[in-house]
């Protein structure tokens, strides 16, 4: 049996960054719905300022980096880091008014099934996906038809806001596939100040061709916007990011899923939302199915690793 190297045991500042990762990713879309200002002015100013905190760092320290990505043999990087600046841009286009539409649970719910395009993108890639992957993603899409179904019987715009929840989910899910091709050269502060700003770029052009107000907010929805930058937008994630060390992708993607009962919680208690019983039973089996897709996409990927060969002078463990 080949060696593997063990993670350090969790520890209770470990544990404490992971709930606070959750909690802020949580508050994203409660916060959203908050907010009294339009969607895309929120989306607008979420990236802005990200792009304000990050600057700075990337600016001095990561300037090999950006010299880089100017030269001729860097503008591949550059290109995904622009590709996904875009696709950012029209996942907050599309997932951010969905939580004005309908309620935000289902909206967090519908939004979650991003890892189940993600293996979709994988297999138009060329990549095979293995039965487990498949039935999750026939379980996730069973689930988002039941909790869809929920909202026919109340309005058309609450299925409007369903439809867009679930585009974001695709866009998030070809964000992500252009960032990992951008990060397999580049560091995370680059990319996502590069990302970010693309992504604040066009959606400030979307809000002034549509006449959309992005300034004069009063003093809470200002509030909520600086609580979705530090939380959501920098906080959750990084947090998710430092729980890295010593728990792994896997358990990591799974408990983002959290966000979905976290987000309905909050919502329930900010804003009265409860979620009807039929897109209850709904959400619970697109959240199963989620969590079976990352599941088997991860033991797939374990089993495509090769094994790393022992040293010469190493002697192999005992199974």
């Amino acid at each position: 049996m080949l060696p593997v190297s063990p993670r350090p045991p969790l520890d209770p500042l470990t544990t404490g960054a992971i709930g606070l990762a959750v909690v802020a990713v949580s508050s994203s879309a409660p916060l959203i719905a908050y907010a009294a200002a339009p969607a895309l002015a929120v989306a607008l100013w979420r990236n802005l300022l990200a792009v304000v905190v990050l600057s700075p760092f990337s600016l001095t320290r990561r300037r090999g980096e950006f010299r880089a990505l100017a030269a001729p043999t860097g503008r591949r990087e550059g290109l995904f880091c622009v590709l996904s600046g875009i696709a950012l841009a029209a996942h907050f286009a599309t997932w951010m008014p969905s939580v004005r539409l309908t309620s935000v649970a289902m909206a967090t719910a519908l939004v979650a099934t991003q890892p189940v395009w993600q293996g979709l993108i994988a297999r138009v890639q060329g990549r095979r996906l293995p039965p487990m992957v498949w039935t999750g993603i026939a379980v996730a899409v069973g689930g988002a038809v039941v909790a869809t179904g929920a909202d026919v019987g109340v309005s058309g715009r609450a299925v409007a806001g369903d439809l867009l929840a679930v585009t974001g989910g695709v866009f998030a899910a070809v964000y992500t596939a252009f960032g990992e091709r951008a990060r397999a050269s580049i560091s995370t502060t680059t990319y996502t100040t590069i990302c970010y700003g693309i992504c604040a770029v066009i959606l400030l052009v979307i809000c002034l061709l549509g006449g959309v107000r992005v300034v004069g907010f009063d003093g809470r929805t200002w509030l909520a916007i600086l609580a979705l930058v530090a939380g959501a937008q920098l906080l959750g994630h990084s947090m998710f990011n430092y729980a890295l060390h010593k728990v792994s992708a896997t358990t990591v993607s799974v408990l983002i899923l959290l966000e979905v009962p976290g987000a309905a919680l909050l919502a329930w208690l900010w804003l009265d939302q409860v979620p009807r019983p039929y897109a209850l039973v709904g959400m619970v089996l697109l959240l199963v199915g989620v969590a079976v897709v990352v599941l088997g996409g991860a033991r797939a990927a374990r089993r495509a690793t090769p094994p790393t060969p022992l040293p010469a002078d190493a002697a192999p463990l005992e199974s």
